[in-house]
């Protein structure tokens, strides 16, 4: 069964000069209103609030690039929390001990007053510390979440790529089996000819147009199936040669088109027909609930048995193989059983979006 192999490099979304632009005005413009008391700020007002961020912006540095990479989004909580309260403790030390006497070394023009306490120095590096972590996660996951919709954007162009390929090896390959029938009623001058084009034109709509879409229903897929055995009985000259057993409950059950013919199709080429023999192929389709069960089993015949089980991985059960892969993944089951007298093949799905 072939796999999918998905390997599409990851943008780089993020933006950090546009992070900490939008992060350290808006900083700016709350601490400077703070710290002047919502009175008109002036000179003095912007320089104390210029460089109590630069202050502030060191702890929060290291949370961003060293801690919440390191630790927390490895998930060592503890380790993180711990490393949080550290890092948090120990610049809030630091802004206590040096931030007043670096002003008066710095700009020693101007007179600063401490704007704000011991305690409130506390109260808005925690607040700030937490905030920009909040931040800088809601950032990650933002940019994490648009990658990895890209990403899945990407697969389901690739996988519906691959479907209508699929499909499109399905169908020559069945036009061409079709037409062969014709030909052969031509030559035998069949008076049935009419009525078998009909039946091929009415299969040939549905192949076409009717299952142009992602999903049909049960009952249109069963149609499908009913016209094709119905086509070709004049190939086979027996009316008599399948046993199709249907026990749908609900026939709005939607499938992907074209799962099922390709087997009946094989049957039909590869399997041995005996007009004393009754019921060549034997056919179940099942469906309750959420669950989906197809059965199909046909005689074989011994001159091509040798060659049956290359036969059967060519170009109509492979790509039965990869629609069901594509499309049912993690929630399929295709098995095939060869004896020495006959082949048969089960598909089930349970499909929880039903």
């Amino acid at each position: 069964m072939q796999d999918l192999n998905f390997n599409f490099k990851k943008a780089n979304y993020h933006r950090p000069l546009l992070l900490h632009s939008v992060l350290w005005s808006l900083a700016f413009v709350v601490l400077v209103f703070i710290f002047s008391k919502g009175q008109q700020p002036i000179k003095v007002d912007y320089i104390y609030t210029f460089m109590f961020i630069l202050f502030m912006a060191m702890p929060v540095n290291i949370n961003f690039y060293f801690l919440i990479p390191k630790f927390l989004k490895l998930e060592k909580y503890i380790v993180y929390t711990l490393l949080f309260l550290v890092n948090l403790a120990f610049f809030i030390t630091l802004c206590l001990s040096f931030f007043q006497p670096m002003l008066d070394t710095l700009f020693p023009d101007f007179f600063f007053v401490s704007y704000v306490s011991n305690k409130n120095v506390y109260t808005i590096f925690s607040i700030f510390l937490i905030a920009t972590t909040l931040l800088k996660l809601a950032e990650d996951w933002f940019y994490f979440n648009t990658n990895e919709n890209r990403v899945l954007k990407l697969k389901n162009q690739h996988i519906q790529t691959q479907l209508l390929s699929l499909r499109s090896q399905i169908n020559p390959h069945f036009l061409f089996n079709s037409i062969n029938v014709i030909y052969a009623m031509a030559l035998e001058k069949d008076t049935n000819i009419t009525k078998a084009i009909v039946e091929l034109s009415d299969v040939l709509r549905y192949v076409i147009y009717d299952s142009n879409t992602e999903r049909v229903t049960l009952k249109e897929e069963t149609k499908l199936l009913q016209n094709y055995i119905a086509f070709q009985e004049y190939r086979v000259q027996d009316s008599n040669s399948v046993d199709f057993k249907i026990i749908i409950q609900d026939e709005q059950f939607k499938i992907y088109p074209m799962l099922l013919l390709p087997l009946i199709e094989n049957s039909y080429k590869y399997g041995t027909f005996d007009s004393h023999a009754q019921k060549t192929i034997q056919i179940k389709l099942l469906q309750s609930k959420n669950h989906f069960k197809f059965e199909i089993t046909n005689a074989t015949n011994p001159s091509i048995k040798n060659n049956l089980a290359t036969t059967y991985s060519g170009v109509g059960l492979e790509n039965l193989k990869n629609n069901l892969h594509l499309v049912y993944p993690e929630c399929h089951q295709f098995i095939v059983e060869n004896t020495v007298d006959t082949f048969k093949v089960t598909i089930e799905i349970t499909d929880e979006h039903q």
